[in-house]
């Protein structure tokens, strides 16, 4: 029972959206570790925690000016990827809202990158994959399932 508590409270202790507002950056690292991306904002700084590419999800912290904590948003959602600009969001834009993606492929058909996210929406496990032109902006956006294996409702059994 001991050890159950503790693993309970050790992912506690690694879920974003129980940060308090008003933590401080090293409250912060402290209860979740070093961030996996960190952004200057125009008026405060960004950690990034991403899941991505065996998870799906996103987490930006904002901090203000002065160092706390002020917002926390997890986009890996259908309705906030939705907000996505075609011909107006960057390969920087996306990694500032989006972080690195779980995925980075080449086609014959698109000349460009198409960076792949993960995300779970209320139907299953989906994917966005944003279409980067060669100047490094997004001029295709697409939602598809994401695919699983072949036998992962175990009817291979």
């Amino acid at each position: 029972m001991v050890a159950l508590a503790a693993v309970w409270l050790a992912g506690c202790a690694l879920m974003p959206e129980r940060v308090p507002l008003g933590a401080t950056r090293a409250e912060i690292e402290r209860r979740l570790g070093p961030p996996t991306m960190v952004h200057a904002l125009a008026d405060g700084t960004r950690l990034q925690y991403s899941r991505q590419p065996a998870g799906q999800e996103v987490y930006n912290l904002d901090l203000d000016g002065g160092g706390h904590l002020r917002q926390i948003e997890q986009v890996m959602d259908a309705a906030w990827l939705q907000r996505i600009e075609v011909d107006r969001w960057t390969r920087e834009t996306a990694k500032l809202y989006l972080g690195r993606p779980a995925l980075v492929e080449r086609v014959a058909s698109w000349d460009g990158d198409i960076w792949t996210y993960r995300f779970q929406s209320i139907t299953g496990p989906r994917q966005v994959h944003l279409h980067l032109d060669a100047a490094g902006v997004v001029r295709r956006l697409m939602f598809t399932d994401e695919p699983l294996p072949d036998d992962a409702f175990g009817f291979g059994r």
